[in-house]
């Protein structure tokens, strides 16, 4: 019963944010001229814009945490390797983990 009304709650959330980035997006429908280097001009909505740059952004979060995924990546392949030596072999002690 709980679950079922979480799930409905969640896709009542769900859709007022559609609902209002909607209406922002039809509010905001007016061109805006983005003028970059080299005397470059681009005509768009408004919303087109704040898409472009919020895509752009969580890429370029993305592409931050890249490095620190694959040092994580690395680290738990490295303990899962250790892990699975210490199993094989009974007789040695375990190494402490931190």
């Amino acid at each position: 019963m709980m679950k079922s009304a979480l799930t409905y709650l969640g896709w009542l959330t769900k859709l007022l944010v559609f609902l209002l980035v909607l209406g922002f997006a039809l509010k905001n429908s007016h061109l805006v001229t983005f003028v970059s280097y080299l005397g470059y001009t681009w005509q768009a909505p408004l919303i087109v814009m704040l898409l472009l740059a919020f895509v752009l952004g969580a890429l370029t979060g993305l592409l931050a945490l890249l490095p620190y995924l694959f040092r994580l990546r690395r680290e738990a392949n490295l303990h899962k390797r250790s892990s699975g030596q210490e199993a094989a072999n009974p007789n040695r002690p375990a190494s402490s983990i931190l």
